[in-house]
């Protein structure tokens, strides 16, 4: 159990490096990841003189808002589960699988007039495509605001209205927030690594006036917008809720709550005595991946945060 849970704190702590879901970062290429606020610098891109046609995207949730803008735009996509039964992409072809980097010769060969990368996992590729004269964008995605940048950004590359979809982005955020309780959000647990204010996760918590209790912390932790906890900080913070994250590989919930519990600290927490500890799924909540998986992690945490007692539960099990 121990070496299948160090396996998946390695996998989702590169999971979150490579994340291919980011905000409208027009910066040259680097191969440093991280989770800052960025602006939008179109003198460092070579974006489209016109409106673009054939897009392919590199980042699930930049396929998924291309296509919810103008399904005819999209003619390449990134091989991601989260389209595995969706229609609007089955007849798409795929330029790359799981997290492996796109093939550059299937790019090419669908003509695209603008091809959309995701900071810290395609730059490579993106710089690359550049040098052969293809438009290209670079995002990222660490807040809501940079979301809804993206999506208006999109729009205007592909000369659609992006209202529609700005609109439903708002119903998935609570409309009346009448409790802030303290919660901690656990993406592995060895090393604990917990989402601080400069990561998506940390900034959806505080659309919902969650007392994120990493949020104002910095650490060593290579991951960007991510911090390491010690057994005794989570004791100190003793969260109300805590929100523990299926890492994309996909183990079972049993086997996540059932490792938690040999913890020494686990039992002593005000969250697990009260039964306030929920899954998420990793896409959503850590990584964007779909505009879909977005709306589920915010009704999850609806439930979650504002759920009376008696509903307490229902879509994660506690310990």
């Amino acid at each position: 159990m121990h070496r299948r849970w160090l396996l998946s704190a390695l996998a989702i702590l590169l999971s979150i490096v490579l994340a291919a879901c980011t905000t409208a970062n027009t910066q040259q290429p680097q191969t440093k990841v991280e989770n800052t606020t960025e602006t939008t610098n179109t003198n460092s891109q070579q974006l489209p003189k016109g409106s673009a046609k054939r897009v392919v995207a590199l980042s699930s949730l930049s396929a998924d808002i291309i296509s919810r803008l103008d399904q005819t735009k999209i003619v390449g996509i990134t091989g991601s589960k989260l389209f595995k039964n969706d229609s609007r992409f089955k007849d798409i072809p795929r330029v790359s699988e799981g997290q492996n980097p796109p093939n550059l010769e299937k790019v090419v060969a669908l003509k695209p007039d603008l091809v959309i990368g995701a900071e810290g996992f395609s730059n490579i590729q993106i710089q690359k495509l550049q040098q052969l004269g293809i438009p290209t964008l670079l995002t990222k995605i660490n807040s809501w605001e940079s979301l809804e940048e993206l999506t208006k950004k999109l729009a205007g590359l592909i000369n659609a209205d992006p209202q529609s979809l700005l609109n439903r982005y708002k119903t998935f955020l609570p409309d009346k927030l009448t409790q802030s309780p303290s919660t901690l959000v656990l993406v592995s647990r060895q090393p604990i690594l917990a989402p601080n204010k400069n990561s998506w996760a940390g900034d959806l918590l505080a659309k919902f006036q969650a007392k994120n209790i990493a949020a104002d912390l910095q650490g060593k932790s290579p991951i960007g917008g991510y911090v390491t906890l010690s057994a005794e900080k989570v004791l100190e913070a003793n969260p109300e809720v805590i929100i523990l994250v299926n890492p994309p590989q996909g183990n079972s919930e049993a086997a996540l709550l059932d490792s938690l519990k040999k913890e020494a600290f686990w039992q002593q927490l005000q969250a697990t005595k009260n039964n306030r500890v929920y899954v998420f799924d990793y896409f959503g909540l850590v990584n964007p991946g779909s505009i879909d998986a977005i709306e589920k992690a915010c009704q999850q945490l609806k439930k979650a945060l504002f759920a009376p007692v008696s509903l307490m539960n229902r879509g994660g099990r506690a310990s």
